[in-house]
């Protein structure tokens, strides 16, 4: 969607238009919220006291290996807990019983990292059999990757269990797709108990993601222009190379760093690209470009500019994400042996 001007007369109307869509959805939708009485940092203590230390190592091995580890395990984190809640659900692979969510459209071809969560599984039923949820494993995974690649540190209340479901049909309707609007993205964020500041700052995650051509050649073949200083040698040559990675026709898979500045390293570079007009993906840059990115535009200014100010709502929001749960699970969940598989 292409960026609309407005004038500096028109901003208080769009103000109160934003401001009245997003009450209506925050009062209209189910709201998965934080369940602080179900998690606790020292759930573990005493049955497992190695997790954190396993995970860690593991996770230190997988993303010397592979930088684009992290990103994978914290995108696994994200498409985990917008559906079902943070309740491993995402690791399930389909069964004769059972339809994962592995499979479902927008997952198929973006999510990667499953094996890392298997070896860290095998280690901790080595040290603590039936003790350490595959959801808890995934969210301390998620933590310990962002430290490894430059990111701040937050504390991982523990405490869930797993999911003997999980949302296949619920995918494309709570997950945000690249090529969505604002208003749209923030209505899923809502939905989820997350603020608008929740949105911005986790988007910010993007700065060690990879982004798969099919979502992104709607934007390099449509509105990049309009939003980028093109004209600069710098900001032609960069379409220019986004153009050849992803061709009009073919090449679905082909990727690109969505920040491209410090495409491996956690910073706040990702911001300074979306100030250029240069975000890879549409939903990326409509937060500073959309018309109704009034609130979500200042946000991303502020954190382009102050890196200690995005890294400490980054963490907040890592926790508040991890912190949404599936309610069924607490009661009917289980730790599975296998990430994969629910026991049987």
């Amino acid at each position: 969607m292409a960026p609309l001007s407005t004038t500096h007369h028109d901003q208080p109307k769009l103000s109160i238009l934003l401001h009245l869509v997003l009450l209506v959805f925050s009062v209209s939708s189910y709201c998965l919220c934080a369940s602080d009485p179900y998690l606790s940092l020292d759930y573990y203590k005493s049955a497992c006291p190695t997790v954190l230390e396993i995970v860690r190592k593991e996770m230190e091995c997988a993303v010397l290996s592979d930088p684009r580890n992290a990103a994978f395990i914290v995108r696994l984190h994200f498409h985990d807990c917008f559906v079902q809640g943070c309740d491993g659900s995402v690791l399930l692979d389909d069964t004769i019983d059972l339809q994962g969510e592995k499979e479902a459209s927008i997952n198929k071809n973006a999510l990667d990292g499953f094996s890392i969560i298997d070896r860290i599984k095998n280690k901790l039923e080595s040290d603590c059999p039936g003790i350490v949820s595959c959801a808890d494993i995934l969210t301390i995974a998620a933590r310990d990757a962002v430290i490894l690649v430059g990111g701040p540190y937050w504390d991982v209340p523990l405490g869930r269990k797993d999911s003997k479901t999980a949302g296949n049909e619920l995918v494309s309707t709570n997950l945000p797709t690249a090529q969505e609007d604002l208003l749209s993205i923030i209505s899923k964020f809502l939905y989820q108990g997350l603020s608008v500041t929740d949105m911005v700052a986790l988007s910010g995650a993007h700065t060690i993601g990879m982004a798969r051509c099919e979502n992104f050649r709607g934007r390099i073949y449509g509105d990049f222009k309009s939003t980028s200083s093109v004209k600069t040698p710098i900001s032609e040559k960069y379409l220019s190379n986004l153009r050849s990675i992803c061709p009009a026709v073919g090449g679905d898979n082909n990727v690109t760093a969505m920040d491209y500045l410090t495409p491996y390293f956690f910073d706040n570079s990702f911001y300074q690209t979306l100030l250029k007009g240069e975000g890879v993906l549409n939903s990326d840059q409509e937060m500073y470009s959309s018309l109704f990115g009034i609130q979500t535009k200042e946000l991303v200014k502020k954190y382009a500019h102050d890196a200690i100010a995005f890294f400490e709502q980054f963490s907040d929001s890592m926790v508040k994400l991890g912190n949404i749960t599936n309610s069924d699970s607490f009661v009917n969940g289980e730790v599975r042996r296998n990430c994969r598989f629910v026991n049987t």
